[in-house]
């Protein structure tokens, strides 16, 4: 189709005005000259554009290799196979194709490159624990267990398919599985067993991966999708199931995402007609599964490389579960786990009644007696809390909250720097090296309100045992800064991987990277040890999980051993418990938010850095005091 001249200028000028936002927020140069990579600068996730779509419409005109649609945005880019394709595509496309909102002809432009994509669905590697056994049945045994799931169907059973479900059609065997709770009531079996034709299933099973003699599973539930039928992300009830989990495609191809909520990873998984998915450990207990609606799936293309699209058709997938006969889950991914999110909730109960115990026992007695071996091991003041420090004009008053053996107390001579804590022997610490200090509890510092241009706490709020605390210590750092006076908030995250790189806490342990699950998956990970838990002193009913240093965080609340070195009488390792609560993301933001009763805080910048979650704040002048 040739556009007038007049259509072009207009055309021209719209993505132009798209062009400067898209620059703005994405950081992505635009090209005068044709290149593989284009813009759609005016249809993206937020306008309703599935890539499914876009790339089926790309495809009649040149191959693409990948397609980037960023989360909430109203542009999306594609990533053509050469120059060439890309330029017919463009041609075809720009200012013709109506795949924007409400018919919108679509806006397309040439740029550099496309911007770096955090996780690529296709080239990331499987979950631990998940394998996809092609071709695990012939067309034969397809056809047969077709049939027995259909014959086995009473009128009743019939009437109970079509009204189970609203999205599709479901039925079950040995148990009734429960959407919702994604469980089972292991006092209510049913009449309808897994039918036996199954049974060869197992030996089948056998063959490939012996480990599992033992499985047989006692519970079936049957879906039918129809095409642009889906199933949310979810994950089976930790404690109502066994490891692991099968499910068997039969009837059509589709594409499973898996997601990871700790740390975002996606993953997507192709399951073809006749295939067997297996999950087992990281995979079924601490990843999300779900299939996306839609009439068309986005996979890649064997023959020519790039991606292609493939339209669904009717699919009946088999997954097979064996009720666990414990009523707790004793695995060690806790994040999605039942058993332990109830017992983190009975701990967050306790740790409210025995806070001030807990602190007292696992932070400041701890803190006390370990003060020397503690500060030799801090020496080098982390960047960008000194650029901070240095960065405060001459005169300018800082306050250290929590300023442990004083080591950003040096970091700026034109400024006055002071210091608190709570442990006597920090103090002693900084008092030994010249420094400005004081001894107090960051929940009540005294000073006067509106009394100091600059406060950082670094590595202090995480050993404070709830939310109110917490608040408060933000509150009181809040309160003694004067209006325009910033502060600096550093906790630790419970994410030690970002971007897919380690935290240098994780780093040293020399094993993190050699750790891997065994085939019968009797490898109970890096955390295993974190499954102890040991009772607070003076609080016997309150246990808290002891944590493996150098390991990954399994849970937010926690005891964090320091192993103090033997003295020269002595070759025994003392070890002591410090309570950490480790932070998830924006948890800091929304905790700092919280403390702000008045109004007065302004997030400047939020941030991940060292292993830790960081915010700038700002305080503003307090209106209600001139109002009244």
């Amino acid at each position: 189709m040739t556009l007038s001249k007049s259509v072009e200028r207009k055309i021209y000028k719209k993505i132009k005005r798209c062009q400067l936002l898209i620059e703005k927020d994405a950081s992505v140069l635009f090209s005068k000259e044709s290149t593989e990579y284009i813009v759609v600068c005016n249809a993206g996730l937020s306008t309703g554009l599935q890539q499914e779509v876009l790339l089926k419409a790309a495809l009649k005109h040149g191959p693409v290799q990948k397609v980037l649609f960023p989360l909430g945005k109203s542009y999306c880019f594609l990533q053509c196979l050469s120059k060439s394709a890309a330029e017919a595509i463009y041609t075809a496309l720009n200012g013709t194709c109506a795949l924007g909102q409400d018919g919108a002809v679509v806006l397309l432009a040439f740029c550099n490159e496309i911007p770096s994509c955090r996780y690529d669905l296709w080239s990331n590697e499987l979950p631990n624990g998940l394998l996809v056994e092609r071709e695990f049945v012939n067309g034969e045994m397809e056809k047969a267990l077709l049939e027995a799931i259909n014959s086995d169907q009473s009128e009743k059973s019939k009437e109970q398919l079509a009204n189970t479900l609203k999205h599709r059609k479901v039925h079950h065997y040995g148990y009734e599985f429960i959407y919702g709770t994604n469980n089972v009531d292991k006092k209510k079996p049913l009449e309808r067993k897994i039918p036996s034709i199954c049974n060869e299933l197992w030996e089948r099973l056998r063959d490939l991966h012996p480990h599992l003699k033992g499985y047989l599973p006692d519970q079936l539930t049957v879906n039918q999708y129809e095409p642009g039928q889906g199933i949310p992300p979810h994950v089976d009830t930790h404690s109502a199931f066994a490891d692991p989990i099968l499910s068997l495609s039969l009837g059509s191809d589709v594409v499973m995402e898996f997601k990871h909520p700790s740390s975002g990873k996606q993953v997507c998984v192709d399951l073809p007609a006749r295939s067997l998915l297996i999950m087992s450990g990281e995979s079924r207990y601490d990843w999300m599964h779900g299939i996306t609606p839609r009439k068309m799936d986005t996979i890649p293309a064997e023959l020519q490389g790039g991606l292609t699209t493939r339209k669904r058709e009717f699919r009946v997938s088999m997954t097979f579960r064996k009720i666990n006969p414990d009523v707790r889950c004793s695995c060690v991914y806790p994040s999605l786990c039942d058993t332990a999110l109830q017992s983190s909730e009975k701990s967050a109960c306790l740790l409210e009644t025995h806070a001030v115990q807990v602190e007292a026992e696992n932070v400041h007695r701890v803190y006390n007696e370990i003060a020397k071996h503690f500060s030799d091991t801090r020496h080098s003041p982390w960047p960008r809390v000194e650029s901070f420090v240095r960065s405060l004009p001459t005169g300018a008053v800082l306050l250290d909250v929590g300023c442990g053996n004083g080591k950003y107390l040096a970091s700026n001579e034109r400024a006055l720097l002071l210091g608190c804590d709570r442990s006597a022997g920090l103090l002693q610490v900084c008092a030994e090296r010249g420094f400005g200090v004081f001894q107090c509890d960051c929940l009540a510092i005294p000073f006067r309100n509106d009394s100091v241009d600059a406060c950082i706490s670094i590595a202090v709020i995480h050993h404070l045992a709830t939310d109110k605390r917490r608040e408060q210590a933000i509150s009181e750092m809040v309160r003694v800064l004067r209006p325009g006076g910033r502060a600096l908030i550093y906790v630790w995250a419970k994410n030690q991987e970002v971007n897919a790189k380690k935290s240098s806490y994780l780093r040293q342990n020399k094993h993190n990277n050699k750790l891997q699950n065994t085939e019968n998956d009797s490898y109970q990970g890096e955390n295993a040890i974190e499954r102890m838990e040991k009772a607070v002193t003076g609080a016997s009913d309150c246990t808290l999980p002891v944590h493996t240093n150098r390991t990954k965080f399994q849970h937010q609340d926690l005891l964090v051993p320091w192993k103090l070195r033997a003295s020269s009488d002595s070759m025994n390792k003392s070890t002591f418990l410090r309570y950490y609560h480790v932070f998830e993301e924006r948890e800091l933001e929304q905790l700092c938010l919280s403390a702000d009763a008045k109004g007065l805080v302004k997030l400047i910048e939020s941030y991940y850095d060292q292993g830790n979650w960081c915010v700038m704040l700002e305080k503003a002048v307090d209106k209600t005091i001139n109002s009244n």
